[in-house]
């Protein structure tokens, strides 16, 4: 993405993407919604819509979808057995 570039509620896959990279440590299942709005709010380029303000069902897809990048970025799925 590049400088320029700025990004709102609606882009729940780039978010979540964002959200892995920059807070690897951070376990989106332990996260409230509350932080998770602040969490999103703090990423560079992020400007809210007003057309197309938050609401709970795009913080449950940003979750999701943060999950899913975070599990992508570490090499796929925990379940499997380590071996290569």
């Amino acid at each position: 993405m590049g400088q320029d570039e700025t990004f709102g509620w609606l882009d729940v896959e780039l978010i979540g993407e964002l959200l892995a990279q920059r807070h690897p440590t951070i376990d989106p299942l332990r996260v409230r919604f509350t932080q998770l709005r602040g969490l999103v709010e703090g990423l560079a380029g992020f400007v809210p819509d007003p057309e197309h303000p938050v609401n709970e069902k795009i913080l449950e897809t940003i979750q999701a979808n943060w999950i899913e990048a975070k599990s992508d970025l570490r090499g796929g799925d925990e379940d499997d057995d380590g071996e290569e």
